[in-house]
């Protein structure tokens, strides 16, 4: 080989080299660049996955966001059922997604309070892989007994409870739930002792304790209230920040004593971690002016909740407390699931 042959050779190799080096550079800066917010956005649907089945209270309170926010925003929302473990399989599909804004999540005090206390091996953190937009509504739960046991009122029922060490029984949709966590609470709260019979089901559970097979059982008032009204339960206390205006009659657990018991469930709207700031800001006010609109107003009231519009800020602290709590009470009652 002459020399001028080597001179090309040579300058082809630092050619290719330096072409393979620029694009491994460019390659490695597009993975490392943040997404950026796009200013026609949304310019597409957006999925709304709810970590749990049609038809519950989660369920109905992300149809009620899609369908006004998504007005709100000129665009569908798709709402996107999957349910499992508590609500976990549905969170970790929303932590795993894009950062753009095409999907966000409907988080509960289950899936961002109790879960990541009784859940080991949770596959993703409420925290880090999450950007939460606002919290939307709260629902409380009720503390509720058969007829047949002989309580008018919540003192009447812990007295009962503690002259009989684990006699009366109180039903739960499974161990590790959120109804089951919240008893536990209670029972460390109160010094009481009561008998756990836990359900493959909300709505099992509740079946059986309005026949009486149980004793006891805490669950969201839309389910529970026909049943209260019909005389088939008795509530004796309601898990929310003040009264339901359906049970104006029933006290909350903080009025009789037990403040350490948080104020009730909530239904709120996450996005995945990196999610830009102006893509959040434009959903939380999208999802605020939807919440003004009197026909979402009356439906939330007729599903005995209350509205609860939050900051993004706000909302991250109310899942931090909500954690906080349950860690506590997984760890004093020993819960933990696989």
């Amino acid at each position: 080989m002459n020399r001028a042959t080597c001179v090309r050779a040579t300058r082809r190799e630092f050619l290719l080299s330096t072409m393979l080096s620029t694009a491994v550079g460019v390659a490695f800066g597009a993975m490392a660049m943040p997404v950026l917010a796009q200013p026609n956005y949304p310019s597409k649907p957006i999925r709304l996955v709810v970590p749990f089945a049609a038809g519950g209270s989660t369920d109905l309170s992300a149809r009620l966001v899609a369908e006004f926010a998504g007005r709100e925003l000129g665009q569908t929302i798709v709402v996107d059922n999957k349910g499992g473990a508590g609500g976990s399989i549905g969170m970790e599909q929303v932590a795993r997604s894009a950062p753009d804004g095409y999907t966000i999540g409907m988080a509960t005090v289950s899936t961002h309070g109790s879960n990541p206390a009784v859940y080991p091996k949770l596959g993703y953190d409420p925290i880090k892989d999450f950007t939460p937009v606002t919290n939307v509504i709260a629902i409380p739960s009720v503390f509720a007994v058969h007829p047949s046991i002989p309580a008018k009122t919540m003192q009447e029922f812990v007295a009962l409870a503690k002259a009989n060490p684990g006699k009366y029984t109180f039903a739960s949709p499974g161990a590790g739930s959120l109804g089951h966590v919240n008893i536990e609470n209670f029972m460390m709260l109160a010094k009481i002792d009561l008998l756990h019979v836990p359900y493959k089901g909300a709505g099992l559970a509740l079946n059986d304790a309005v026949a009486g097979q149980v004793n006891a059982i805490t669950d969201n008032l839309a389910t529970t209230l026909p049943h209260v009204k019909s005389g088939r339960l008795r509530a004796l206390a309601v898990l929310g920040a003040q009264r339901s205006p359906q049970l104006p009659n029933v006290p909350t657990y903080a009025e009789l004593g037990y403040k350490d018991m948080g104020e009730g469930g909530w239904f709120g709207i996450v996005a995945p971690a990196g999610t830009p700031q102006p893509i959040i800001a434009k959903l939380n006010a999208a999802i605020h002016k939807a919440m003004e609109n009197p026909e979402f107003k009356r439906k939330v009231e007729e599903s005995g909740g209350t509205l609860v519009p939050t900051t993004p800020e706000q909302f991250k602290a109310q899942i931090q407390q909500a954690m906080a709590r349950y860690a506590r009470v997984a760890k004093a009652a020993n819960i933990k699931l696989d």
